[in-house]
C-alpha cells in the first residue's frame, strides 16, 4: 500500500538521538548540569502561576529562550531522583506550549508567542528525554515518571485539539514524536510494571487520537502512514495495541456505516467515549480513507501466530544475546500473550464483520474497552462478543437472534476486505498450515544461517531457520494449539459471512473453495472425540449454511454429520475450550438447526455420490442415502438426552418431518412402481395428496373430491382380543444397554422401523421426563397425533390376525406399537390428573386436554384398537377419570363403584369437556368417519325442509304447501331431553316407504351435531316382514262334510267328591236362592224370573228372523279384512318405548313433587309457533360441532412489499412458480362453495345444506388462473377430520370487496344478536333436586343426587355485558410463498389483514392485529427443497410443531406439514385460553338458550294430552 513511499523511521531515530545530545550541558559533568538546571528551572517555575500569581516572562529574546530550553532539555533527562526538578521542567514546557492556544498564558515568553510553531517543535522533541526508560529505578520512581508522562501526553493532546495555528511541520513533528515515544516504550519486550508497561495504553491511545485529529486538520503524508504501519508491527507483542486498534476501528466503522448505508442501516452501538474519538469535522471521504488505513495498520493478524516473526526485532535479539542461560528470541516470556492478542485481533475483525452485516449489539462495546490487566490472559465468563449472536432461533421465551440488515453489503465485498486474513487464520494449526510450515522449514534449511541486516534502523537480527520453524523449540504456552480460540473466532466469522448470502447472490468460486477447504480442515474430529472451540464455533455460526443455495455445499455434509455425532448424542458433552466459555444449550440448538436443514437430503438426492474435496480418489465415494441411518441415529439419540425445552421442541418437529418424509417417499415410490406396472391410475399430485391426507378414505381423483366411505379392510381392522400382549411397564429412564440393543434391531432403512422407534421413544420420554413441561408435552402429543395419521405400507411387518367369530382375516400393521402408544398416553393422563392440588394449573389441564385429543387421533386412525378388551377398558377408564375425576376401579381387585355412588370432581371443566368429546368420538365416529356425508360434515345433511320434501301424507299428495323452514317445522313436534338434546319428531312416513307401519322420523340436535333417524314399530324383523299375513280376498275355507260323532256324557260342574269336602266360611259368602227369597221377598224373585223368560223369547225371535234374512249365516258375504290403519301416534309410542314418559308417582297436592322446573323434567315441550324458533334452530345448525380454522395463502415475488402488489399476483397475466400451485393441491381438497356443507372460510355461507345456500350465485372470476383460484368466491381448498375443519383461501381483489359488503350487512344485525348470546359464557348447571327416575345407561352424569355431591368446578364466567368476551377470534394464519427469502422482513401483514376476514371478527368484536398473526413463510431453494420461516406473536405457546423455524422440507410433505402446523397453532391458541368453550359446549349452551325461550310449562296430564294432538 505504501511500498513506493519512503519510511520516516530513520528520522524518528535521529530525532531521538538529537534530543538526548541537544543540550550543551551534556558536555559538562552531570553534577554541574544538575546545579544549573535546578537553579534555572526553579526560577522559571515560580512565574508560572502554580504557587503564586503568574507574571510575564523576563525572556524577551530568542537567544534567552533557546538557552533556557537548552537547560530544560537537559533537565528532562535527569535521573528520576530529581523528581521535583523534572516536574518543574515539565510544568514550564507545558505552560509554554499554550502559545499554540487561542489565548496563550501570560507567562509564555514573547519570542515563543511570536513563532509558536518553531518553538513548539523543539519543545516536543525535548519531551522525548522524559519518556526514555531509566535503568535500575524503583517502582515508586517509575510511577512518578509515569505521572509526568501522563501530564505531557494530556497537554499535547489538548494542544492538538484546540490549537488553530499548528502548521503541517508542527503536525508532522508531533506525530513523529508520538511514534518515537511509543517506539522507545513499546518496542522492547514487555517487562511487568516498567514505565513502558504502565504507559502502554495511554501512549497508544494518545497516538491514535491525535492521529485521527491530524486526519481532519492536516492529513498525514503516505510516509507517515507507512512509518505508523512499520512501527505498529514492532509493537504487536503488546496487548494494548490490538485493543486500541479495535477501539479506533469500531469507532470509524460506525461513522462509515452511517453515511455509506444511510440511517436505516442497523446502528453500530459503541461506548460514548469511543464515539468521541472521531473528530466532529471529519468528512465522509476522510472517514473512509482513515478507516481503511487504520484497518491495515497492524498487518496480517495471522503473523501473531508466529513468535519468531514477532520477536525478530533488535530488542528481542539483544535480550536473547544477553540472557544468562542463552535463549531464542521467541522464548521471551512476554510472547506468551500472543494467543490472547491473536484472539483479540480476530475478535475485532469479527466485530467489524458483524457491523457490516447489521448484527450490531451492545456487547461489542467490550471490545473497545482498554484491558485493565494486560499482563495475563483473561478468561471471560461469557462467549466472545462476536459469538453472542448464536441465538439463531425464534425461540419460546428466549432472546431472538438479531436479523441481518436488508441493506447489508454482498458477501464478496466483505470477503474482499477481511477474507484473506480470516481464511489464513482459519487454517492455523490445520493440515494445510502444517504442510506449508514444513515446506518453508525445508527450504530455509537449505540456506546457511546468516546475519540479516534489518531495514529498520539498521538493526541486526540473527536468522536461525532451523530453530525458528521447529515447533519443538517453542515453549509449551506458544504451541499452535494455544491459538485455537482465535482460529475458532475466524472460522466462525467466515461462517457468519457466508450465512449472510442473499437469495440469488453470487459468491466468487475462489471464496467458496477456500471456505470449504477451511471448513473441512476445521471439522476434522480428533481421536479424543472432544468438541474443541473450532468445532463449536462452526456449529454456532453455520446454522443457515445448508439452506442458502451455496454451490457445492453438500461436499461438507459428511464432515458436518461427524461433528453432529460428537455434539448432539452426548448427554455430558466434553468441551475443550481455552479463552471462551461456550453455552452448551446454545451449541446444541445451533447443531439441531443444522440437523433440521439436512434431514431431507438423503431421500432428496438418494443415490447421488458426494464428491470429496481432496484429490485422493482411492476412498470410496459416499452417496446421500448412505447417510440416512446416521442422521436418524443422531436425531434419536439427541432426543433421548436433550434437556432443554426449546431444543426438544425442535427435535420433535424434525422427527415428525423424517417419519413423514420417509412414509411419503415410500408411498410415492410404491405408487410409481404400480404406475409403471399398469396397476396405478392416479397422477403424481393424487399420490401426494392421498399420502398427505390424514384420513385414509379421502382422496383426490382427477381434481374432484371423493368423499366415499372407508374400505372394509381399513375400517374393520381388528387386533383379535385373543392375541397375547405383554404387560407394559414404564421405567424412569431407558437404560444404555437397552438403547444399544434397540438400535441394533431397528434399522432406519424404511419408514416402518422409524415409525416404531419414534413412537416408542417419544411415548417413553413423554411420561418419564417431559410431563412437567407444557410446551414439550404439547409438542410430543402433536408428534404422536401426526404419527397416528401415517399410513405405513410395510409388508414385511404385517401381522395376520384371524377372527373366527366374524369370519374375518385382518392384516394389521404394528398393532402392538399402536396399543402401546394409546396405553402410554392414557397413563400420561392418569399421572397428570393424579398430581397434588397445588400442581393443578392452567398449563397442566392444557396438557390433559391435548392428551385426550391425541388419544382420539389414535383411535380414529386405528379403530381396531377398540376391539381389544384391554385397550378398550384402558381408554374408557381414562374417559371416566376425565368426566368424574375418579375411576370406578382404582385397582383391578376392587369392587367397581357405580356412577350414582361417585362424587363429581373432574380436574376442571376443560378436562371434562375433552373427555366427553373423546367418549362421543368412540361411540359415534370411530370406524364410521367419514360417513356418507363425507368429511365435510359429521352431522346429517337433512333438516326439516329436506325431510318434508320426501314426506308422504295420508292422502298421498306429498308435502303440498311446504315451501319454507317455518312451514316444515310446523309439521314436527319438538321436545328437549336432558336439557341438551332437541328431538324433532315427524309422524308422517317418508315417501320411500310403502310399508304402513308406525313410523317416526327424528332429527336429533345435540352437542355433537344433527342426526336424522327413521324408526318403525315392527312386530316382525325386516327379514320376515315381506310375508303378507292379510290379503284383500283370502277366500272361503273348504267345508268338512264328515262330522264326527260326539259321545254323550253328563256335564259336571264340580268334582265328584265335592260334597265330601267340609265347607268353610267362604262357602257361605254367596247366598242361596232361598236366602235371597227370604231377604228380598218372593215378588222380587218373580220379577227376575219374568225378565229372564221375556229375554229368552226375544232371543228366539231374533234368531228366527236372522235365519230368514239375506244376511243370515247361510246367505252371508265372504269375510273382508278391515282396512289397514294409517293413523298412528308414533311420537307417543317412541317416547314411551324409549322411557321418556316414565313418570314417578307424585303427590299432586304437593307442589314440590310436581314435574319440577324444566331442566329436571325428563321431557320438555317446545313451542314452535313463535316465528323466531326457526331462526334459532338455524343458528344452532350453524354452530359446527368441530373447530374451524382458516389459512390465507399469498405469493410474494422478489422485492414486493405492498399488499396491492402481492394481491395482484393472483391474476391471470402474472407468472408464478409452478411448485406453488402444486403445493396448493396438497393442502386440501378443492371444493365448490355452492355445494359445500362444511367450513368455507366465510362464516355467512358455511355449514349450509347442499343446494340450499342462501348466497346469490357469484360471477365467474375469469382473471384468476383456475389452479390458484381458491379465493372463496366459487372454490376453496378444504380439509377436515373428525374434530376440526380448515379452509385454505388464496385472496385476491374480490375478497376486499366481499368483506366490505359483509361488514355493512353485519353491522345492522349485530345489535339484535347480542342479547340472544348473553349466556354463552355461563355454564348452565342444573339446580334443585331431580325427582324423576334417572334413565338407565345414560351417557350424561347423574344429576339427581346433588345434595350428596360437592359443587363441581364451573366454567369461569365472563362479563356477559361485553360482547368482546363472547368468543375468541380465531388465530390468523398466513402461508406465504417467497421467491426471495429476504422479503419476509418487509411482509405487509397489517395491510393484508383486510383481505383475510371470515366474518367472525364482527361477532366477537375483536378485530385482528398484525402482532397476533402467525405467518408461515415457504421459500423454494434451487435444489427443489423448501425453506421454512416462522413468525408469530411472542408467548409460551406461539410455535407449534411439526414445522420449525429454519427447517428444510421436501415438496412431498410440505402440504401435510403446513396443514398440521396450522391446526396445531390453532389448537394451542385455544388451549391457552382458559375460558375457551369447545364446539359441543357452545352447542349445548345454545340448546339451553332455546329451552329458556320456547319451553312450555305443561303438567303431566297436559304433556300426555299434547302427545295425542296432531301437528298442524
Amino acid at each position: 500500500m505504501y511500498s513506493e513511499w519512503a519510511s520516516l523511521s530513520a528520522q524518528i531515530s535521529a530525532n531521538s538521538c538529537g534530543a538526548q545530545c541537544f543540550s550543551v550541558l551534556n558536555k559538562f559533568p552531570a553534577s554541574a548540569g544538575r546545579e544549573v538546571v535546578i537553579s534555572v528551572v526553579k526560577q522559571l517555575g515560580t512565574n508560572l502561576g502554580i504557587t503564586q500569581n503568574a507574571e510575564p516572562s523576563h525572556l524577551v529574546k530568542d537567544e534567552e529562550v533557546k538557552w533556557c530550553m537548552d537547560v530544560i532539555c537537559f533537565g528532562l533527562s535527569l535521573p528520576l531522583q530529581e523528581h521535583e526538578t523534572i516536574k518543574d521542567c515539565v510544568n514550564v514546557y507545558c505552560e509554554w506550549l499554550t502559545a499554540l492556544h487561542p489565548q496563550p498564558r501570560i507567562s509564555v515568553p514573547k519570542p515563543i508567542c511570536e513563532d509558536a510553531n518553531l518553538y513548539a517543535r523543539q519543545i516536543i522533541n525535548h519531551f522525548h528525554n522524559l519518556f526514555v526508560p531509566r535503568q535500575g529505578e524503583s517502582s515508586d520512581t517509575i510511577k512518578r515518571q509515569a505521572v509526568l508522562c501522563h501530564r505531557v501526553l494530556r497537554t499535547l493532546q489538548q494542544t492538538a485539539q484546540i490549537s488553530q495555528h499548528m502548521d503541517r511541520q508542527t503536525w508532522d513533528t508531533l506525530l513523529l514524536f508520538l511514534l518515537a515515544i511509543n517506539e522507545i516504550l513499546l518496542a522492547p519486550p514487555t517487562v511487568k510494571d516498567d514505565v513502558g508497561d504502565q504507559l502502554c495504553e495511554r501512549v497508544l491511545s494518545v497516538l491514535f487520537e491525535v492521529w485521527l485529529l491530524a486526519c481532519v486538520r492536516c492529513f498525514p503524508s503516505p510516509s507517515l502512514w507507512k512509518t505508523l504501519q512499520e512501527s505498529c508491527a514492532m509493537w504487536r507483542h503488546r496487548v494494548a495495541l490490538v485493543d486500541q486498534w479495535n477501539r479506533v476501528n469500531l469507532a470509524l466503522t460506525a461513522r462509515l456505516l452511517e453515511f455509506s448505508y444511510g440511517p436505516d442501516f442497523t446502528q453500530l452501538k459503541i461506548a460514548d467515549e469511543d464515539s468521541q474519538l472521531i473528530p466532529a469535522g471529519m468528512s465522509n471521504d476522510c472517514v473512509a480513507q482513515t478507516w481503511y488505513r487504520f484497518l491495515r495498520m497492524i498487518g496480517n493478524p495471522t503473523a501473531l501466530c508466529s513468535p519468531h516473526i514477532i520477536s525478530k526485532s533488535s530488542h528481542f535479539v539483544q535480550w536473547a544475546l544477553t540472557h544468562e542461560k542463552g535463549a531464542e528470541t521467541h522464548q521471551h516470556p512476554c510472547l506468551q500473550m500472543l494467543p490472547q492478542i491473536f484472539l483479540n485481533a480476530i475478535r475485532g475483525i469479527s466485530s467489524q464483520v458483524d457491523a457490516f452485516l447489521g448484527l450490531s449489539k451492545t456487547a461489542l462495546i467490550s471490545l473497545t474497552r482498554s484491558s485493565t490487566n494486560a499482563a495475563a490472559p483473561t478468561t471471560p465468563t461469557s462467549g466472545p462478543p462476536s459469538s453472542s449472536s448464536i441465538n439463531s432461533l425464534p425461540s419460546i421465551g428466549a432472546e431472538l437472534r438479531p436479523t441481518l440488515s436488508v441493506a447489508r453489503p454482498k458477501c464478496n465485498s466483505i470477503l474482499h476486505l477481511f477474507g484473506e486474513w480470516l481464511f489464513e487464520a482459519a487454517h492455523i494449526g490445520g493440515d494445510t498450515w502444517l504442510q506449508n510450515r514444513k515446506r518453508q522449514a525445508c527450504e530455509a534449511s537449505k540456506r546457511p544461517s546468516s546475519m540479516i541486516m534489518e531495514n529498520r534502523k539498521g538493526s541486526i537480527s540473527l536468522s536461525q531457520p532451523n530453530s525458528l520453524n521447529d515447533p519443538s523449540s517453542l515453549p509449551p504456552t506458544l504451541t499452535i494449539d494455544k491459538y485455537e480460540s482465535g482460529r475458532a473466532e475466524a472460522i466462525g466469522t467466515l461462517c457468519k459471512i457466508f450465512c449472510a448470502k442473499k437469495t440469488g447472490e453470487e459468491i466468487l468460486p475462489v471464496y467458496l473453495a477456500r471456505f470449504y477447504m477451511a471448513l473441512q480442515q476445521c471439522l476434522k474430529i480428533t481421536e479424543s472425540k472432544e468438541c474443541d472451540e473450532t468445532l463449536a464455533s462452526i456449529l454456532l455460526h453455520s446454522a443457515d449454511l445448508f439452506r442458502l443455495d451455496l454451490d457445492g455445499i453438500n461436499v461438507l455434509l459428511p464432515g458436518y454429520i461427524a461433528a453432529l455425532e460428537i455434539v448432539l448424542p452426548d448427554k455430558d458433552l466434553k468441551l475443550k475450550t481455552q479463552a471462551t466459555a461456550i453455552n452448551r444449550t446454545e451449541l446444541r440448538r445451533s447443531a439441531i438447526n443444522i440437523l433440521l436443514s439436512i434431514m431431507v437430503l438423503p431421500l432428496h438426492y438418494h443415490t447421488l455420490p458426494i464428491r470429496n474435496l481432496t484429490s485422493d480418489s482411492s476412498e470410496k465415494q459416499l452417496t446421500f442415502i448412505q447417510l440416512k441411518s446416521r442422521l436418524m441415529n443422531i436425531l434419536m439419540n439427541a432426543l433421548q438426552v436433550e434437556t432443554d425445552a426449546q431444543n426438544t421442541h425442535m427435535l420433535l418437529g424434525g422427527l415428525l418431518l423424517c417419519v413423514q418424509d420417509a412414509v411419503t417417499f415410500e408411498e410415492c415410490e410404491l405408487s410409481g412402481n404400480e404406475h409403471l406396472s399398469g396397476a396405478g391410475g392416479q397422477n403424481h399430485e393424487d399420490n401426494l395428496l392421498s399420502s398427505a391426507c390424514s384420513e385414509r378414505s379421502a382422496s383426490l381423483v382427477s381434481g374432484t373430491v371423493s368423499f366415499g366411505g372407508q374400505t372394509t379392510a381399513m375400517s374393520s381392522r381388528d387386533t383379535a382380543s385373543a392375541h397375547e400382549y405383554p404387560s407394559l411397564t414404564i421405567s424412569d429412564d431407558i437404560s444404555v444397554d437397552f438403547t444399544h440393543d434397540f438400535e441394533s434391531i431397528a434399522s432406519y432403512d424404511n419408514a416402518h422401523a422409524l415409525f416404531v422407534r419414534a413412537t416408542y421413544l417419544v411415548c417413553h420420554r413423554l411420561i418419564s421426563s417431559w410431563k412437567t413441561d407444557l410446551n414439550v408435552s404439547l409438542a410430543a402429543l402433536e408428534l404422536l397425533s401426526g404419527l397416528a395419521r401415517l399410513h405405513i405400507r410395510e409388508t414385511d411387518s404385517l401381522v395376520k390376525i384371524v377372527e373366527p367369530s366374524q369370519n374375518l382375516t385382518i392384516i394389521s400393521t404394528d398393532a402392538l406399537e399402536c396399543k402401546r402408544a394409546v396405553k402410554w398416553i392414557c397413563d400420561y393422563i392418569c399421572y397428570q390428573c393424579s398430581r397434588p392440588p397445588p400442581a393443578h394449573s392452567k398449563d397442566l389441564h392444557s396438557t390433559i386436554v391435548a392428551a385426550f385429543q391425541c388419544t382420539a387421533a389414535w383411535l380414529m386412525q386405528h379403530p381396531y384398537l377398540l376391539q381389544d378388551k384391554d385397550c378398550l377398558q384402558t381408554v374408557l377408564e381414562v374417559v371416566e377419570l376425565g368426566i368424574s375425576g375418579t375411576k370406578s376401579q382404582s385397582k383391578n381387585g376392587d369392587l367397581p363403584k357405580f356412577k350414582d355412588e361417585k362424587e363429581l370432581k373432574p380436574a376442571s371443566m376443560r378436562v371434562r369437556d375433552a373427555a366427553e368429546n373423546l367418549l362421543t368420538i368412540i361411540l359415534e365416529q370411530v370406524g364410521y368417519f367419514p360417513s356418507e356425508c363425507g368429511p365435510e360434515s359429521i352431522s346429517s345433511l337433512l333438516d326439516e325442509l329436506a325431510l318434508m320434501k320426501h314426506c308422504t301424507l295420508p292422502s298421498g299428495d306429498g308435502a303440498v304447501g311446504v315451501y319454507n323452514a317455518e312451514q316444515a317445522i310446523s309439521k314436527f313436534k319438538y321436545f328437549v331431553t336432558e336439557n341438551s338434546t332437541i328431538l324433532a319428531l315427524l309422524e308422517e312416513p317418508l315417501g320411500n316407504d310403502q310399508d304402513p307401519q308406525p313410523t317416526v322420523t327424528l332429527l336429533i340436535r345435540g352437542p355433537f351435531g344433527r342426526h336424522a333417524w327413521t324408526m318403525q314399530l315392527r312386530h316382525l324383523p325386516r327379514s320376515k316382514s315381506g310375508i303378507k299375513y292379510h290379503a284383500a280376498n283370502p277366500g272361503r275355507p273348504i267345508p268338512l262334510n264328515d262330522i264326527t260323532q260326539r259321545p254323550e256324557c253328563e256335564q259336571k260342574n264340580f268334582p265328584e267328591g265335592v260334597d265330601k269336602v267340609q265347607p268353610c266360611v267362604a262357602d257361605y259368602s254367596i247366598p242361596t236362592i232361598e236366602q235371597i227369597r227370604e231377604q228380598y221377598g218372593s215378588s222380587i224373585i218373580s220379577d227376575i224370573e219374568a225378565m229372564l223368560e221375556n229375554q229368552s223369547i226375544h232371543e228366539k225371535l231374533a234368531w228366527a228372523e236372522s235365519d230368514n234374512s239375506v244376511d243370515s249365516l247361510s246367505h252371508a258375504q265372504e269375510c273382508v279384512p278391515p282396512t289397514v290403519c294409517h293413523e298412528f301416534h308414533a311420537a307417543r309410542l317412541f317416547l314411551s318405548h324409549f322411557g321418556f314418559l316414565n313418570f314417578e308417582i307424585r303427590n299432586p297436592n304437593n307442589p314440590v313433587e310436581s314435574l319440577g322446573t324444566p331442566p329436571q323434567r325428563p321431557l320438555i315441550v317446545l313451542d314452535t309457533k313463535t316465528s323466531a324458533f326457526a331462526a334459532d334452530l338455524d343458528k344452532l345448525d350453524k354452530l359446527s360441532a368441530r373447530t374451524h380454522d382458516t389459512v390465507y395463502v399469498f405469493y410474494v415475488k422478489t422485492g414486493q412489499t405492498s399488499a396491492q402488489q402481492i394481491i395482484g399476483n393472483m391474476t391471470e397475466d402474472q407468472s408464478y412458480d409452478s411448485h406453488f400451485a402444486n403445493m396448493l393441491q396438497t393442502l386440501g381438497w378443492p371444493v365448490q362453495v355452492s355445494d359445500h356443507s362444511g367450513w368455507t372460510g366465510f362464516v355467512n355461507n358455511s355449514w349450509s345444506l347442499k343446494g340450499t345456500s342462501e348466497q346469490p350465485e357469484r360471477t365467474q372470476q375469469s382473471n384468476v388462473p383456475s389452479e390458484i383460484n381458491y379465493n372463496g368466491a366459487q372454490r376453496v381448498l378444504y380439509w377436515a377430520d373428525v374434530s376440526s375443519e380448515i379452509a385454505f383461501v388464496v385472496p385476491n381483489a374480490w375478497n376486499m370487496r366481499y368483506n366490505s359488503e359483509m361488514d355493512s350487512c353485519s353491522l345492522s344485525s349485530t345489535s339484535s344478536e347480542q342479547s340472544t348470546a348473553s349466556n354463552v359464557w355461563t355454564r348452565a348447571e342444573d339446580t334443585g333436586p331431580m325427582k324423576s327416575k334417572p334413565r338407565n345407561l345414560s351417557l350424561e352424569l347423574d344429576t339427581g343426587n346433588r345434595n350428596k355431591e360437592p359443587v363441581p368446578p364451573t366454567r369461569r364466567k365472563g362479563t356477559v355485558s361485553k360482547p368482546a368476551l363472547l368468543a375468541q377470534a380465531p388465530a390468523k394464519i398466513f402461508l406465504v410463498w417467497l421467491e426471495s427469502f429476504e422479503d419476509y422482513l418487509n411482509f405487509p401483514v397489517e395491510d393484508l389483514l383486510a383481505y383475510a376476514r371470515t366474518g367472525e371478527e364482527l361477532q366477537s368484536m375483536q378485530m385482528p392485529r398484525a402482532a397476533d398473526c402467525h405467518v408461515i413463510f415457504v421459500h423454494s431453494l434451487q435444489s427443489g427443497l423448501l425453506r421454512v420461516k416462522l413468525l408469530g406473536p411472542p408467548g409460551r405457546m406461539s410455535f407449534a410443531t411439526p414445522l420449525v423455524d429454519g427447517m428444510v422440507l421436501s415438496r412431498r410433505v410440505v402440504g401435510n406439514l403446513v396443514r398440521q402446523t396450522a391446526l396445531n397453532i390453532s389448537r394451542r391458541r385455544r388451549l391457552d385460553n382458559e375460558s375457551y368453550q369447545p364446539p359441543h359446549v357452545r352447542r349445548r349452551l345454545k340448546v339451553q338458550d332455546i329451552v329458556q325461550k320456547y319451553k312450555m310449562d305443561l303438567s303431566e296430564a297436559e304433556l300426555l294430552a299434547h302427545l295425542f294432538q296432531r301437528s298442524i
